[in-house]
């Protein structure tokens, strides 16, 4: 069953480095995939099989000014084609936009009633929480609320979801430095970090990169 199979891969996700753009690119790279063998001299190809991506976040997700290629939840979606059948199928499902708070991702997936049988959902949220300077304690109810949406998406199965930190925006020409920039995301990925955690979640800290 191609669950079986995308557990199969589930190490090599986990070193997958995601490619976001703040004024900044972030090269991902993963391991090569060693060729299965069935013990026979001739191998029969596996049934071409079809997965579902979902990517949920903001402007970090939609890719914000770059190329629709270059979006990380694409460049996921290319690295997961290299690394099985060249027949499967992989549809992409982005519900983002620039400028979304933790509120208005939770009223666009609503809005969007994505189907609940995906075989792998990524959340990355909050910098404009931060940005727009919204309650702390929202971001706290919010992204546990939207964490346990993800996890729907996935048939429930939380191994399904990916969460990835804020990237620190202080070190763009944007941010201009801000050190009271860096100390607010840190405080947000403390959260997120420690709500994932506490659920199972697989969890990307991306954000020493974006320094």
């Amino acid at each position: 069953m191609h669950l079986n199979r995308l557990n199969s891969i589930n190490k090599r996700l986990k070193i997958i480095a995601f490619t976001l753009i703040v004024g900044l690119t972030f090269y991902g790279c993963n391991s090569s995939t060693d060729s299965q063998s069935s013990g026979n001299d001739t191998e029969t190809p596996a049934d071409p099989e079809n997965f579902k991506l979902i990517a949920l976040g903001d402007s970090y997700t939609i890719g914000q000014s770059v190329c629709i290629s270059c979006r990380f939840p694409e460049q996921l979606k290319d690295s997961l084609i290299e690394n099985f059948n060249s027949q499967d199928i992989f549809s992409l499902e982005i519900i983002a936009q620039t400028g979304w708070t933790t509120t208005n991702l939770k009223s666009a997936i609503a809005s969007a009633n994505p189907t609940a049988d995906f075989d792998l959902v990524t959340l990355l949220i909050g910098v404009n929480n931060q940005y727009q300077g919204k309650p702390f304690s929202l971001y706290e109810t919010e992204f546990v609320e939207l964490t346990n949406t993800a996890i729907a998406l996935a048939g429930n199965d939380a191994s399904k979801l990916i969460v990835v930190s804020i990237p620190d925006y202080a070190f763009t020409p944007f941010g201009n430095g801000n050190p009271s920039i860096s100390q607010e995301i840190d405080n947000f990925n403390l959260v997120n970090e420690a709500i994932t955690d506490s659920i199972g979640v697989s969890y990307f800290d991306i954000t020493p990169i974006s320094r």
